[in-house]
């Protein structure tokens, strides 16, 4: 079974009945040189696991039966299950667990499905769920090596994106603070049944193992990037102080940029994950 071949592909799903939802986001990918680029990255070896999210067809779920010691797939449209039960019935390490990934609970399917075993999360997602998902993982600091995903091109350079540039912005610093993105490559709409009408990109993003950074309160650090964020047209102080939530007023915070060396009229945009650092600790030693 070959499911990158479009015909067969085609033959497969309506075999089984199955119609594509608009509102699931469903685009099966097509392509064998983005299949193998996903697999490559993601490092999934005979002697670790891999949770993937929205199996769809199955194509990606059956590369990763081949390459990885047990696979399992969760999957939130139950209209799939005899399609996956015929596309995954040669592979006896392979199996779907039926539910929303957004209400699984994850940590026990780890727990339960993989125990001490290395697992990557890699994943075709939908553009409309990505960034609740993947925040999930990181916030949540699910025992996971990596996430290797899919997503809207826009998305992936936001995530990788450095400081000064328009696509960097508060995506990227929580997604640079949990993992070290890489984009992998590109996936133009033909790569998949059927086109969506934008371009995807597959990137790693390689769990980190320690905080970059060091913080006095994680939780004012990214109240802080948010703040700075919030108002993107404003220069620094003003958006940081623009709605009290940092419990600072504009004097006080003025004083803290003063104190951290940071200029006041630069904007969010400009600044590194260090300098935000700094930021938020200065916050939580003027709050003392």
């Amino acid at each position: 079974m070959k499911l990158t071949n479009p015909s067969e592909l085609k033959r497969t799903i309506e075999k089984h009945g199955f119609t594509f939802s608009k509102s699931l986001g469903q685009n099966f990918l097509i392509d064998d040189g983005v299949l193998n680029q996903i697999i490559t990255a993601a490092g999934v070896t005979k002697e670790t696991g891999a949770l993937e999210i929205g199996p769809g067809a199955g194509t990606l779920t059956r590369a990763l039966a081949e390459h990885s010691a047990k696979t399992v797939a969760v999957e939130i449209d139950k209209s799939l299950r005899p399609l996956l039960a015929d596309t995954l019935s040669e592979f006896d390490n392979a199996h779907v667990v039926w539910g929303d990934i957004l209400k699984v609970d994850i940590a026990r399917l780890l727990r339960e499905e993989f125990g001490a075993m290395p697992v990557s999360v890699v994943a075709n997602l939908p553009y409309y769920i990505t960034t609740p998902i993947l925040m999930r993982f990181l916030e949540e600091r699910h025992k996971v090596d990596s996430l290797t995903v899919m997503v809207q091109k826009e998305v992936a350079d936001r995530m990788a994106a450095a400081p000064g540039g328009k696509e960097y912005g508060a995506l990227s610093v929580a997604v640079q603070y949990y993992t070290v993105p890489q984009v992998v490559c590109r996936a133009e709409p033909h790569c998949f049944l059927p086109q969506p009408k934008v371009a995807s990109t597959v990137i790693h993003l390689k769990v980190r193992k320690n905080s970059p950074v060091a913080l006095t309160d994680e939780k004012l650090f990214f109240a802080t990037v948010k703040a700075a964020f919030g108002k993107r047209r404003k220069t620094l102080l003003n958006a940081l102080s623009s709605d009290g939530a940092l419990g600072l007023d504009k004097a006080q915070l003025a004083e803290v940029l003063q104190k951290t060396g940071i200029d006041p009229q630069i904007r969010g945009e400009r600044l590194s994950m260090d300098e935000f650092a700094l930021i938020a600790n200065g916050i939580a030693a003027q709050m003392v």
